[in-house]
């Protein structure tokens, strides 16, 4: 994806601003970051505060990526239950990823803090919404689970999730008071600010188009320029760009689309996510609903809305709107936009260590503010000290995904034939 038809609401709102120059001069740093999204902001923010020198390498824009597409529900934990995460990596790695993730909101929102970035923070939790009963049942567990683990998690019935969100077409929630909302493009965009004034160098407009092993430090070709570092960290996710040698993500592409509204009137305002959650639900082809400061609605779903399924995707996303929220139903949508998702097959986020000094951070499979954020900085002390248990997960040599372009087709065929089905009735 290289165009939001400019009518991403991320960029029509955002109160950060940031702009940097292309790469164009030849440079010696200590560490190299390449993608400015909020894994290589973060990274870059963290490796310059600690005195480093920095370049950072943006292919188009900061934030142009999923960081800038993103439905900005900053979530603790990963989309697996915490007992299934433990499964496939083990106690030890396993409880330790469960611990940093669950986290990652209070990193967020203590960086937000920290630098003055001005992103609509919003920590009021979050709501996992049963869209069936046995979505209920996933809740259930998901609820023991995570309290089980130390998360203060809260189980709530139909009627609280009718009350906390306006509408009445749930069978519960599951209520996580760690979590809240921002506005992701302006922390991305606050993120690389706050970089570039603790002294990291920052360049826009700079796809890096080689990248080789050169002695004992790492050289990267942009802009007919030359950047050469001890250490180096990719963090392109879902928005690789062809890098190829020495080192290509392997993950599965997934589209997840969004649609917001003219701001609801005051009214509507007082009844819907009155107290300022994000939402999302249990449904196999997941959708999102949440508010700006604006008093917006913003309604999002699995699916490409600029490919082939775009016309069922934009008229499911008016459907959902009326189904949900009768009231505000005709509401005009205003901004429409679309973003990429780099999943993996097991869901747990990849570190490869894919040369001397070198790490790549990838999919998230949808969670990428607080995964992005502990990630990024993670990486970053693990290059500078040469200290791979600061990771937060042990760093592997490869990852490949199988067929991964044909799963992307089927997730695809599955969201758009599940948006051109009517909307399911309310819970009763």
């Amino acid at each position: 994806m290289t165009s939001d038809r400019g009518s991403n609401l991320w960029r029509a709102s955002s109160r950060e601003t940031f702009s940097a120059t292309p790469l164009d001069r030849d440079l010696s740093v200590d560490l190299l970051v390449i993608g400015g999204g909020f894994t290589g902001n973060s990274a870059a923010l963290e490796a310059a505060r600690r005195g480093a020198s920095v370049c950072l390498l943006e292919a188009e824009t900061v934030g142009h990526g999923g960081s800038g597409r993103n439905v900005g529900l900053a979530n603790a934990g990963l989309w697996l239950p915490p007992d299934e995460i433990i499964t496939q990596m083990g106690e030890a790695e396993g409880t330790r990823l469960i611990r940093d993730l669950g986290e990652a909101p209070g990193r967020v929102y203590g960086l937000i803090e920290r630098e003055g970035i001005h992103c609509e923070a919003t920590r009021k939790g979050t709501l996992h919404l049963a869209h069936s009963e046995e979505g209920f049942k996933d809740l259930s567990e998901r609820f023991r689970q995570g309290n089980r683990h130390g998360a203060p998690l809260q189980l709530l019935d139909a009627a609280e999730a009718t009350k906390r969100t306006g509408t009445n077409v749930y069978h519960g929630a599951l209520f996580d008071p760690r979590a809240g909302t921002i506005q992701p493009l302006a922390y991305a965009r606050g993120l690389a600010r706050a970089a570039k004034a603790a002294g990291a160098m920052i360049f826009e407009r700079s796809p890096v188009t080689a990248l080789a092993r050169a002695g004992d430090r790492w050289v990267a070709t942009s802009n007919g320029r030359v950047v050469t570092a001890n250490s180096l960290l990719i963090g392109t996710n879902a928005y690789h760009l062809g890098i190829e040698t020495p080192f290509k993500p392997g993950f599965i592409p997934v589209g997840y689309c969004q649609f917001a509204t003219v701001p609801m009137p005051a009214a509507a305002r007082e009844k819907i996510l009155a107290g300022g959650e994000g939402c999302w639900d249990t449904a196999l082809v997941m959708s999102s609903f949440r508010t700006d400061h604006a008093g917006r609605m913003i309604v999002g779903g699995m699916g490409d809305s600029e490919g082939l399924g775009a016309l069922f995707h934009a008229d499911w996303a008016r459907r959902k709107l009326k189904a949900l929220f009768p009231g505000i139903g005709d509401l005009p949508f205003e901004h429409s936009w679309r973003g990429r998702i780099a999943m993996t097959s097991d869901h747990v986020p990849k570190i490869v260590a894919f040369g001397p000094n070198a790490y790549a951070s990838f999919g998230y499979s949808g969670r990428g503010i607080g995964p992005g954020t502990v990630f990024g900085t993670q990486a970053a002390i693990a290059l500078l000290e040469n200290n791979p248990a600061a990771l937060p997960v042990q760093p592997v040599q490869s990852h490949s995904e199988r067929f991964a372009s044909a799963r992307a087709a089927y997730y695809e065929f599955g969201a758009t034939l599940t948006h051109a089905l009517p909307i399911r009735a309310a819970a009763g």
